[in-house]
């Protein structure tokens, strides 16, 4: 992948990657409005590509934070006061598909947080100074994925404890509730295999063919 390029914003179908995440939210009918969070260098290209792409839905274009958890408050923080539901998603995973965003929100109208997931297929380990110290039951482990799914008030009230602990430390969206709100039940709902997130250069083949296939 090119060093000087996010991988964001590297070419994927004819689209940046970008695009791909953005317009699965575009074009949901359950999603009311969109916020983009980006790096503050980008903020300018994204507006200019969210013109001219004639996309309806984005509210707000946010400088994002140093971290996962510095952009994800970004968010949190332009629907203060807000009673709304707030999905969470990775850009980087540009193949989410419609049925994964209408089970988060479905699974938000119950539960105060859902999150997209797929079992896992191989045995975990957990290890400790280098080595085996504990294998969990593979039934019970799961892979996560986006979109992240948090009832606005509730999230906001985890970063909120967050924020105040000195010993806290970027995790992403679901890290920050079971951490400072065990209390709060996070719903599993099943992902898609089709929801690969760019990581290594060899990803772009394969997300290459996914993208011809059908959802």
């Amino acid at each position: 992948m090119q060093a000087d390029r996010p991988k964001q914003y590297l070419t994927l179908g004819g689209r940046m990657v970008v695009e791909h995440s953005i317009e699965a939210f575009e074009r949901h009918a359950d999603i009311s409005e969109t916020v983009i969070v980006v790096a503050a260098g980008h903020i300018e290209e994204m507006r200019q590509l969210t013109r001219r792409r004639g996309w309806q839905k984005v509210r707000h274009i946010l400088p994002g934070g140093t971290d996962r958890s510095g952009s994800s408050l970004a968010a949190i923080r332009a629907y203060t006061g807000r009673t709304v539901n707030l999905l969470f998603h990775d850009a980087a995973r540009p193949l989410v598909t419609q049925h994964t965003i209408t089970a988060v929100c479905r699974a938000l109208r119950e539960y105060p947080a859902a999150c997209a997931a797929l079992p896992a297929v191989d045995t975990m380990a957990e290890i400790h100074n280098g080595c085996i110290s504990r294998i969990p039951p593979r039934e019970r482990m799961v892979h996560l994925q986006t979109p992240q799914g948090f009832r606005a008030e509730t999230i906001a009230r985890a970063y909120g404890m967050a924020l105040a602990d000195p010993d806290f430390r970027a995790t992403d969206d679901c890290g920050v509730m079971t951490r400072y709100l065990p209390e709060e039940k996070i719903k599993y709902v099943e992902g898609s295999a089709r929801a690969v997130k760019l990581t290594f250069a060899s990803d772009t083949d394969r997300l290459e063919k996914l993208l011809l296939q059908p959802e």
